[in-house]
């Protein structure tokens, strides 16, 4: 079976190349019509119709191309040929991938907005399937604004807000180190979401609030910490003799989300109106909106409000648009951040160009390089779990729903020796060492870290990032349950283990406990995905994938 990475490689590049090599002959006039319905197909994504495209390629490729009766050349044929050979050449290769051109034919602009927001605790992206099939990462976007730098190109980094996703210290500590890579990446204007806002307000003040002379990077118009006067209301900012007027608001449903008394809140309308004045006033070269809150809302404040010439928007995908929309009736653009820090929006400012502003979507891939300086914040995030412990991260174990106990594989090796053995030989069978020893940013060990450890361990729940008791607990004091086991796919085996060994002759006991580690294979794939979930394995939801992993660890 083809692996579902290179199937999609495959179903990618039909698509693109044949698209666009499709167009260019209907251009010449080629006969390419008859093609269209292929490419169709495989850009839906069904890997039986990729192959398709790939067969007659094969059988109509002839190695140079070859004049008709009329001295005309078969241009059909010779794109098959070219097909033929690009998607044998991608297939050949696990590692193929397509990596988004950008900025081009850019001209030198004024300054760009260096756009992010809704991170959503993903500091880094997860590892577990090799950081080169994954986006994302404070220390690639460290990175960018680097080269962005290089090039000459003044910065002003922006952020619509929604660093974190849970509550607790880990997303307090989070949330602490996201805060200081920002300000050493030189952000401008930091904006609030509801996720934020739900940390402590203590914890937030002292992160937020600015002292003295130092003002503070945050910026809320209808939002503030204990008092309207101790977060700004909006910021003005100067690159490259230019200046931009930038101000934030939260809408009325994240508003909703936050119950702590300590947070004064306004209508965005209401703040929007007492600080436009003042910002007018300024004479700004460009007026920024971070809306946080959903497309159509913020669509409707950059239409109440339509000064504003770029509207950031938090709604939308976790991959954002390869354009940045007009708004109807304004003269603005609403730009989209995508999710999980996956990728940075620039947008450029030409002030004398027709074309006064530019969009470019950036996916943080592998193309940039780590960044010494955000690898020191990750691995101080990590020493700090380790200093703090499961306790002191107040991630306690309950008990699991089924009131069995947590027993460790070696406990199933006795009846089930075929299975164990083959399971010795999977990946699974050492998954907690990826964290111990990181092949890769080898650095940091990251099996202190709770977030990680639920899925390269016995008797944790994967997404909820607790332990059960008799789980999981430290590598000293808990060596049966490290790794991957029988009982993280099949549920606590020790009623099972008891009744096969001390009540063999109850064959209604045996049937009971029997049944309850059962894990059919028709559920088998959604338990899997409790790991192999969109965050950690894209590659497992392609389709066709479970069938092909199964094949490796089938018992």
């Amino acid at each position: 079976m083809t692996n579902p990475r290179i199937q999609a490689v495959i179903n990618t590049a039909w698509a693109c190349c044949a698209a666009t090599l499709l167009c260019i002959l209907t251009a010449c006039g080629g006969p390419a019509q008859s093609n269209v319905s292929d490419a169709r197909d495989v850009a839906s994504g069904d890997p039986s119709d990729a192959t398709k495209p790939r067969a007659s390629a094969t059988a109509n490729a002839t190695p140079d191309a070859t004049p008709d009766a009329n001295g005309d050349v078969d241009a059909a044929a010779d794109v098959d040929a070219m097909l033929a050979e690009f998607l044998e050449s991608a297939a050949a290769s696990d590692d193929a991938a397509y990596r988004e051109p950008l900025f081009v034919d850019w001209p030198e602009p004024d300054f760009v907005l260096f756009v992010t927001g809704q991170q959503r605790g993903f500091i880094e992206p997860c590892g577990c399937t090799g950081l080169s099939n994954a986006k994302g990462g404070l220390v690639r976007r460290h990175t960018l604004t680097r080269e962005l730098a290089d090039r000459g190109w003044p910065i002003v980094p922006v952020d619509v807000g929604n660093q974190v996703r849970r509550f607790g210290p880990q997303a307090e500590i989070k949330y602490q180190v996201t805060i200081e890579g920002l300000k050493q990446m030189g952000y401008q204007a930091i904006a609030f979401g509801p996720n934020d806002l739900r940390l402590s307000v203590g914890g937030l003040a002292a992160l937020t609030i600015g002292e003295g002379s130092n003002g503070s990077e945050f910026v809320s118009a209808n939002t503030a910490i204990f008092a309207p006067e101790l977060t700004p209301r909006y910021q003005i900012v100067e690159a490259a003799g230019r200046t931009i007027g930038i101000t934030a608001v939260l809408g009325e449903v994240e508003q909703a989300r936050i119950t702590s008394d300590e947070i004064v809140k306004q209508s965005a309308d209401e703040a929007l109106q007492s600080v436009w004045p003042e910002l007018a006033a300024a004479d700004c070269d460009l007026y920024v909106l971070l809306a946080h809150t959903s497309i159509d809302e913020s669509i409707r404040l950059a239409q109440a409000f339509p000064h504003f010439d770029v509207v950031v928007t938090a709604g939308g995908a976790d991959e954002p648009p390869f354009q940045a929309d007009p708004i109807p009736d304004t003269n603005s653009i609403l730009v989209q951040v995508g999710g999980k820090g996956m990728h940075v929006s620039v947008v450029g400012f030409f002030g004398d160009d027709d074309m006064r502003l530019r969009y470019q979507r950036v996916p943080l891939d592998a193309r940039f390089e780590d960044s010494r300086e955000m690898l020191t914040l990750l691995a101080s995030y990590q020493e700090q779990l380790k200093v703090l412990g499961l306790e002191g991260l107040e991630v306690r174990p309950i008990p699991h729903p089924s009131g069995d106990s947590f027993v460790g594989s070696e406990a199933c090796m006795n009846c089930h020796q075929p299975e164990y053995d083959i399971w010795k030989n999977t990946a699974h069978s050492y998954a907690l060492d990826s964290l111990v020893y990181p092949g890769e940013r080898s650095e940091i060990p990251r099996h202190f870290d709770p977030e990680c450890i639920s899925c390269h361990v016995v008797g944790w729940n994967p997404q909820m990032h607790f332990p059960y008791v008799s789980g999981y607990s430290s590598l000293a004091d808990t060596p049966q349950m490290q790794h991957v086991g029988c009982e993280t796919c099949h549920g606590p085996g020790a009623g099972h283990v008891n009744a096969e060994t001390l009540h063999a002759t109850n064959d209604e006991l045996l049937k009971k406990f029997r049944e309850r580690v059962r894990l059919p294979l028709n559920e088998a794939e959604r338990k899997c995905m409790e790991c192999h979930d969109l965050d950690n394995s894209p590659d497992f939801h392609a389709p066709g994938a479970f069938e092909y992993y199964w094949e490796q660890v089938e018992h």
